[in-house]
């Protein structure tokens, strides 16, 4: 059995409870691996500690926040591996307490004892200027523009290189994806994209459509679609609705409309939400976020598909508070 310790390596705390837990599982026969969460804060970090990884994992334990869980479910990219969050952050609302003490809820998860919650995760296809509509008409016949693929990109990354995909960025910087810069447009979230504006802090104009219905012409800051995960972070400061994390659809939430009469749209699991900007002048203002990061591409964003991938991510819960108890006293403060 082989399992990956991601550990929020900026907390004294996070830090003594992996050696803890390092230890624990030598002492029952189980490989573990080490990764610190500075090493996550980016893509680059993750795409070479990615390659790194053994073909089979059994389980990735978070000791961390929310930030920290994100990163290893983008670290895990597809892969299948029941995660284990344990809260060292601040809100940690993914995660799990160790008010009984770390081991024995390792313990718990390695005898199957603890709640499986399979969470819905956003897949989102990106066409810029001058590339052909991934779903649009003849699509079949001129190749989706993929220019590099996941395991040629983890292989081509340098964690002390100082250029990737011709866009100088340390390998410490925090919150910036690259693989648009290198080609790649197809990408995942647990939480949410964001659209909003540029540099220039003009507002964004875009067109909204839903299955092939349009739905609404937005003017304003931009627009959120989250999972019910992410319906207690952007989406909720937005204006967004609190969601059951046992929902599978998505929610689309204006950021600062530009109207009286905007309303966040709830969908169907099945959906598609597409997003268009059409007006040269305003999309090229508009920059795209996955899950906090900053996604930068060598052209301007034309068309965003977005759906619920055909994978989820398990996350590992103790028995607890349910999720009404907790957005009743983090959130109402009852």
């Amino acid at each position: 059995m082989q399992i990956l310790v991601v550990r929020n390596n900026s907390n004294p705390q996070a830090v003594d409870a992996s050696m803890l837990l390092v230890a624990y599982l030598g002492e029952q026969g189980i490989r573990a691996l080490v990764a610190d969460s500075a090493s996550l804060g980016n893509d680059q970090g993750r795409a070479a500690i990615r390659a790194q990884l053994p073909e089979v994992l059994d389980m990735a334990v978070v000791l961390g926040g929310d930030g920290t869980v994100l990163h290893t479910v983008h670290l895990l990219n597809n892969r299948q591996v029941p995660i284990l969050p344990v809260n060292f952050g601040r809100l940690g609302f993914l995660a799990n307490a160790d008010d009984n003490g770390l081991i024995p809820l390792v313990a718990e998860a390695l005898a199957g004892e603890l709640t499986a919650e399979r969470r819905s995760v956003l897949s989102l296809d990106v066409a810029c200027e001058g590339e052909p509509d991934p779903y649009g008409e003849g699509a079949e016949e001129v190749p989706y523009p993929q220019i590099v693929t996941e395991e040629d990109y983890a292989a081509s990354v340098d964690p002390n290189a100082a250029f990737v995909g011709g866009t100088m960025m340390p390998p410490d910087k925090f919150g910036v994806n690259l693989r648009g810069m290198a080609g790649i447009r197809r990408f995942i979230a647990l939480n949410e994209i964001a659209i909003t504006r540029g540099a220039l802090g003009r507002i964004i104009e875009l067109s909204l459509g839903i299955s092939g219905t349009h739905v609404a012409r937005m003017r304003g800051d931009g627009l959120v679609v989250s999972t019910a995960t992410g319906s207690t972070a952007y989406a909720l400061s937005a204006g967004g609705p609190l969601i059951s994390p046992r929902f599978g659809g998505m929610v689309a939430v204006p950021l600062a409309p530009h109207t009286l009469r905007s309303r966040a749209i709830v969908t169907d699991t099945s959906d598609v939400i597409e997003i268009t900007f059409d007006d040269t002048e305003d999309y090229r203002d508009a920059t795209l976020f996955v899950d906090g990061e900053i996604v930068p591409f060598e052209r301007s964003l034309q068309k965003i598909y977005v759906q619920v991938a055909p994978f989820p991510v398990t996350l590992l819960r103790a028995n607890g508070a349910s999720f009404y108890e907790r957005i009743s006293h983090d959130f109402f403060g009852e």
